[in-house]
């Protein structure tokens, strides 16, 4: 069984250690364990129990009244706080919860509400893509397995795929070319595939070349293609040496080509000065890359 420090469930949550503490013993909301040296720990479900209150608490409800609900009126009640469309601590909490459960009901509803209120665009960068960073810190403290990301990020892309389908409409007159890829070794594509829908949407080709590509088939599709832009991210942990020699080769490989890089690294680099090469710092740099295209 997964356990917890209670500075893990602090951070998960929200709620400060020393709330945690005082809610035990006035209300016995959870009963944690306690190490031979007198130090708590929380189970599963005492996590998720927490989550629920955590969201119920931060849509005013007092913790009193919260504790006499019964589950089921519990998890009416978060449904209800959670739609609002500003609420997104909410909404990724319910997230948390439908993974942790591998309930795809659950992540159905919690993820299609905030897709039709806030729009497909909005719901990514406001939701899924916060969610997202929050399993990187479950996977730091070992409260998800594989089995969880994986069942998690196959939803997720089966949503990008949708919303890409919708967006299948023929490019616009004097439209840019994108051709994107993932280089050899990476394998999580949400990134690019967001991208992929946010270029198609303004209206410009994309060739979509997906995970794990060597560097000689992305030299035949430049042949053929001939696009104007390479797209790609790095998820990947490598040394800093590592991602500017990759970096460097690509802008000497593709010097007629506008090289776009993201990934969490990217976004630390400060000395890299290259003419045809635009590291994302942020989400938000595509969408002004694609405004200012001529």
């Amino acid at each position: 069984m997964i356990t917890y420090s209670i500075k893990d469930v602090e951070k998960l949550t929200g709620i400060k250690a020393h709330t945690i503490r005082i809610w035990e013993k006035r209300y016995n909301i959870v009963c944690p364990s306690r190490t031979n040296t007198n130090i708590r720990f929380y189970n599963d479900g005492d996590l998720k129990r927490l989550l629920n209150i955590s969201i119920l608490n931060r849509n005013g409800y007092k913790i009193s009244n919260i504790v006499r609900l019964s589950g089921e009126e519990i998890n009416n009640n978060i449904l209800e706080a959670s739609t609002g469309p500003a609420n997104f601590e909410s909404q990724i909490e319910n997230l948390i919860v439908a993974m942790i459960d591998l309930d795809e009901n659950k992540f159905e509803k919690s993820i299609s509400n905030s897709i039709l209120r806030l729009g497909f665009e909005e719901a990514v960068a406001d939701v899924i893509f916060p969610f997202l960073e929050k399993i990187g810190l479950l996977w730091q403290i070992g409260t998800i397995c594989p089995a969880h990301e994986h069942f998690i990020t196959n939803l997720i892309r089966q949503k990008f795929i949708i919303a890409l389908d919708a967006e299948n409409r023929s490019p616009l007159p004097h439209c840019k070319t994108f051709l994107l890829f993932l280089p050899e070794g990476e394998m999580h594509e949400l990134s690019l595939l967001f991208y992929s829908f946010l270029i198609k949407k303004r209206g410009h080709h994309v060739i979509y070349l997906g995970q794990n590509l060597p560097v000689e088939y992305l030299q035949q599709a430049i042949l053929i293609s001939h696009p104007d832009f390479l797209v790609t991210t790095l998820t990947s942990a490598i040394t800093n040496y590592e991602l500017v020699a990759f970096i460097k080769a690509l802008s000497e490989q593709f010097p007629y080509q506008t090289i776009i890089i993201g990934g969490h690294q990217v976004t630390a680099l400060t000395d890299l000065h290259l003419k045809n090469v635009f590291a994302m710092k942020r989400k938000s740099d595509l969408e002004n890359i694609l405004l200012n295209i001529d």
